[in-house]
């Protein structure tokens, strides 16, 4: 089993910039390959936001948030970051950090091991 705790979310007004963590314990190294982020606004469906390896570093991105957003790992500490930079108002929503095996994707559908999520709200 995998377990993920998110945390760093908050108000933020736009233009600012925030950084969550997602600290990953358990059979990480033999439970996931890739972690991602997701976010889900109210009303609407859990969305993609970024993907990373463990291994590799090789990352991934919503169109969204390119240019904005940072997706990194600190794999002595299990750790996964997100640098959120330029926050819009429609950034705002609860993110959630993901685990799964193999290769990255897209598809909340495809993640086993999710976090309890962290609201981030940015104010226009």
């Amino acid at each position: 089993q995998v377990q993920l705790v998110e945390s760093g979310g908050g108000l933020v007004q736009a233009g600012g910039s925030l950084r969550l963590s997602c600290a990953a314990s358990g059979r990480t190294s033999s439970s996931t390959t890739v972690m991602g982020w997701f976010r889900q606004a109210p009303g609407k469906e859990r969305e993609f936001v970024s993907a990373i390896y463990w291994t590799t570093s090789v990352t991934y991105y919503a169109d969204s948030v390119k240019g904005r957003f940072t997706v990194s790992r600190d794999n002595a500490k299990n750790t996964v970051y997100l640098q959120m930079n330029s926050l819009k108002a429609e950034d705002t929503a609860v993110y959630y950090c993901a685990g799964k095996l193999g290769w990255y994707s897209r598809s909340s559908h495809d993640y086993r091991y999710w976090g309890q999520g962290t609201q981030v709200t940015v104010s226009s």
